[in-house]
């Protein structure tokens, strides 16, 4: 099979196409040809060796896929051969994504919706999944909450923004300004350019926070919550936004998004209800991985996704 393998961290350069000896699956596992593979920004930071997740090279990138199922190993049911399917598996160690062929847990995957595309399903695992549970799982969403989104216009946010909505949220996003019609459009109640002054001066009485970006977000996010309200951030919290928390009775989650086969079943609901879309700025061929990255790095609207 063709892989994206990379022999060394660096940049987007290191990614490079090679033939390898296709996996087998094993007991519980299924064989999926893989037909999109979403990238995430994650991915960058392993290959670079800014977060070293998998070791050292030689590894092969990836967890988001879309595809259908090749083979079955032993003790596999719920599953034939043909299936569409979608998931996250094995995060956060190696799922080998970048490739035509990968062996997944069975029960980390699921049906693919029906009103998606490979692409689009292969964009929405891991993002999905963050923002799903970022708001239900550790948010305890709930409807008729206030709830602010951060970098509403990327992978993880745009989604979160469309869960929120779907769960009777009142949504307030934060964007740059060229970002905040496409945010509006994913109907956000109200917008904020976060580069025209702090966001704490324009809202307030806030239930429920998602931060992806970290750093003094988070402290500042405080700011606008409710007493018993919470915070959720996708990044690492310190001591000192912690114990601000606890004084405000506000409950902080730092969360990192685990493989979620029940989760993925709610977002493809909620992709053929109509509910929620997965906005993918650009793909690429499984060849031209490097340039996905690069591209991904400059931070466009959406999700990037290799095709395979």
């Amino acid at each position: 099979m063709r892989a994206v393998i990379q022999n060394s961290f660096g940049g987007p350069e290191v990614l490079v196409i090679a033939n390898q000896i296709g996996p087998s699956p094993k007991a519980g596992e299924v064989l999926v040809r893989v037909k999109a593979a979403g990238i995430n920004p994650v991915d960058g930071a392993v290959r670079s060796g800014h977060y070293k997740l998998l070791g050292e090279p030689p590894f092969i990138l990836g967890w988001d896929i879309s595809g259908t199922v090749e083979a079955l190993g032993a003790g596999v049911i719920g599953l034939k051969v043909g299936d569409e399917v979608f998931g996250m598996p094995r995060f956060p160690k190696q799922a080998a994504a970048y490739a035509e062929l990968t062996a997944v847990p069975a029960d980390e995957i699921a049906p693919k919706p029906k009103a998606a595309d490979y692409v689009q399903a292969g964009a929405l695992p891991l993002a999905g999944l963050t923002a799903w549970q970022g708001l239900v799982r550790h948010g305890a969403l709930k409807s008729g909450q206030r709830v602010l989104v951060h970098a509403a216009a990327g992978g993880v946010g745009h989604l979160a923004v469309q869960i929120a909505k779907a769960r009777g949220a009142y949504v307030i996003a934060t964007a740059s300004a060229n970002k905040l019609d496409f945010v509006r459009e994913l109907g956000a109640d109200d917008v904020i350019d976060y580069t025209q002054g702090d966001f704490t001066g324009r809202v307030s009485d806030i239930d429920l926070v998602l931060d992806p970006i970290g750093g003094d977000h988070a402290e500042r996010s405080l700011k606008v919550i409710r007493n018993g309200g919470v915070l959720v951030s996708l990044l690492n919290l310190n001591d000192t936004t912690r114990a601000l928390a606890s004084a405000r009775d506000i409950r902080v989650e730092r969360m990192s998004v685990v493989p979620d086969r029940d989760g993925l079943v709610e977002l493809g609901r909620l992709i053929d209800a109509n509910k929620l879309s997965v906005h993918v700025a650009k793909s690429f061929p499984l060849e031209e991985a490097g340039a996905a990255h690069a591209f991904l790095a400059t931070k466009p609207i959406g999700k990037v996704v290799l095709t395979v």
